[in-house]
């Protein structure tokens, strides 16, 4: 199994030292907090926050998937030049609808072809 890197795992001076770095590769959860059960509901995830992430051959973010805890909602494929090619930055952003029919813990990886899993922080959802 891969290594999933995790802000929290950083240590806070390296966290402030490594800052775009981590930044740009880690996913960001945006949805609203509530949802109805049954019904469609957007999830964004945007893997930078404050950073864009290089849009290069060898170096890219391939792919993005949404988890509820353990289940896989959703996944994005990304190719490289997708976000403008070689030389380009860009922050990948992917809006998934997902059918919940119970509160969620969202939880989206991102996935660099040169630095490997990212994982975002929980998000939780009530759905009524």
């Amino acid at each position: 199994m891969p290594k999933i890197n995790r802000y929290e795992d950083i240590n806070e001076i390296d966290r402030e030292a490594k800052k775009d770095y981590i930044d740009r590769h880690s996913p960001f959860v945006h949805c609203e907090p509530s949802a109805t059960a049954g019904e469609a509901f957007k999830v964004t995830v945007k893997v930078g926050n404050e950073y864009s992430h290089p849009d290069d051959m060898d170096h890219h973010i391939s792919g993005v998937a949404l988890y509820n805890k353990d289940t896989k909602l959703a996944e994005a494929t990304l190719l490289a030049g997708a976000l403008g090619g070689q030389g380009e930055k860009g922050n990948a952003t992917v809006t998934f609808d997902v059918v919940l029919t119970k509160n969620a813990s969202l939880v989206a990886q991102s996935y660099c072809t040169k630095h490997g899993v990212w994982e975002s922080d929980a998000v939780s959802v009530a759905v009524a």
